[in-house]
């Protein structure tokens, strides 16, 4: 007998229109983004089905909008496959995705969850600006000529692995210089193809302080209970049941990289074998198939 596991999407899956069919057509879903919109005390809703995509792609907003969105999307998929929902025996989310999951299995309410991600957020975000840094993909090379060509553009600056994402796609992150270096690297030898990514700032890496410190603060405070599910952590790629172990990894995971593949092989070696995408885009569809061909992974209109 196979087992189903539900895969929440992060930071650069959201889109202008996200989630309107489903605040039109599902009450339940209305219900989350109005939610939403009376604790963060401004209208998420407008920007995430209106944009414009500046903003909604701010670190500070983009968070909480695919935290909504892709629980909203959850409540899609009560209503069109509830026997997965039911079969749903595990889950993961990559980076601000791990929030979801645990709102997901139980672990924080909609509302600790939508206020945590909204001040993870905005602690990224200010930790961004204070060091000019960024996020480059590498595609094509393994971890090993990733992490020398990242020694070798370093100098004296961060630059480090940020997201273990699947074969031949690793993330980089580190100051701005160093990112230029790198890209111009990769370029000059063939490595790897180079893409900056469209974010803030080198997510996953020591120049994420002290929004850490900011994030722990916030936790301590917020209702943690056992999960009804195990929820895999980016971090070590464990499942965490103690509520301080918990809180613990989630400060972690933001200044360490991002073990993706590492807990898609773990799901597939516990047996997992079906696979929903429940959020915005279609990337970590993108991922599995990089990862294990064969295996499907289904997403969600929303």
């Amino acid at each position: 007998m196979g087992k189903t596991a539900f895969l929440f999407p992060g930071q650069g899956a959201q889109t202008v229109g996200m989630g309107k069919v489903l605040y039109d057509t599902l009450p339940a879903a209305k219900a989350l983004f109005d939610k939403a919109d009376e604790i963060l005390g401004y209208s998420l809703t407008d920007l995430c089905f209106n944009g414009p995509m500046e903003q909604l792609s701010t670190t500070a907003v983009s968070q909480p909008a695919l935290y909504v969105t892709s629980l909203a999307a959850l409540e899609s998929l009560k209503v069109s496959a509830p026997e997965a929902v039911e079969a749903c025996s595990a889950a993961a989310g990559l980076s601000l995705g791990e929030y979801t999951a645990l709102a997901f299995a139980g672990v924080l309410s909609f509302e600790d969850g939508l206020r945590l991600v909204q001040r993870r957020g905005q602690a990224m975000q200010e930790a961004a600006d204070a060091t000019p840094s960024g996020m480059v993909s590498l595609l094509g090379p393994e971890v090993e000529v990733v992490e020398d060509l990242c020694a070798k553009a370093r100098g004296e600056e961060i630059l480090q692995v940020a997201n273990l994402l699947c074969p031949g796609n690793t993330v980089v992150s580190g100051t701005r210089a160093a990112c230029e270096r790198v890209v111009a690297l990769a370029e000059e030898t063939g490595a790897a193809r180079a893409v900056p990514l469209a974010v803030a700032g080198a997510f996953h890496t020591p120049i994420m302080r002290p929004a850490d410190e900011k994030l722990a603060e916030v936790l301590a405070n917020v209702q943690i209970s056992a999960p009804r599910i195990p929820v895999i952590s980016n971090v070590d790629v464990e499942v965490h049941t103690d509520a301080d172990d918990i809180r613990a990894t989630l400060v972690r995971q933001l200044l360490s990289p991002v073990q993706w593949e590492k807990t898609m092989r773990k799901l597939m070696a516990d047996g997992y074998d079906t696979f929903y995408e429940v959020g915005p885009g279609r990337v970590l569809r993108g991922l599995m198939k990089r990862i294990d061909r064969k295996m499907p992974c289904q997403g969600v209109d929303v």
